[in-house]
């Protein structure tokens, strides 16, 4: 993970209607207009904060149609660990340094396909 990654995950996580989008979706998958309705919250608010954790990794969202032909969209959690500490910060700054410091010739030396 480098730091923008790292920067896109803390912001997806950081407002208290992500938090409880999280936290609704834990035990599984909700269609959208009940997730909205547990959350007391419109469906075009509720999309913003999902577009947010979904472009973060953090959820996944995909369509399903029902037996009547409707397109019912569900939202379930991502599998995600991440631990912040200055470890993590600091291996995604040195990530950013290998990823900005190598020419193409060299990460392809360096990957398993150019060896």
């Amino acid at each position: 993970m480098n730091s923008e990654e790292l920067l896109a995950f803390l912001s997806a996580v950081g407002h208290a209607q992500r938090i409880r989008i999280i936290t609704e979706l834990a035990p599984g998958q909700l269609y959208v207009s009940e997730l909205a309705r547990r959350l007391g919250v419109s469906r075009p608010l509720l999309y913003m904060h999902l577009e947010r954790l979904e472009k973060a990794g953090l959820v996944v969202g995909r369509l399903e149609l029902s037996d009547d032909g409707k397109a019912l969209k569900y939202f379930e959690l991502a599998p995600f660990d991440v631990r912040l500490n200055v470890d993590t910060i600091l291996a995604a700054v040195r990530q950013d340094a290998a990823d900005t410091s190598r020419t193409p010739d060299e990460a392809a030396q360096q990957s398993p396909e150019g060896s």
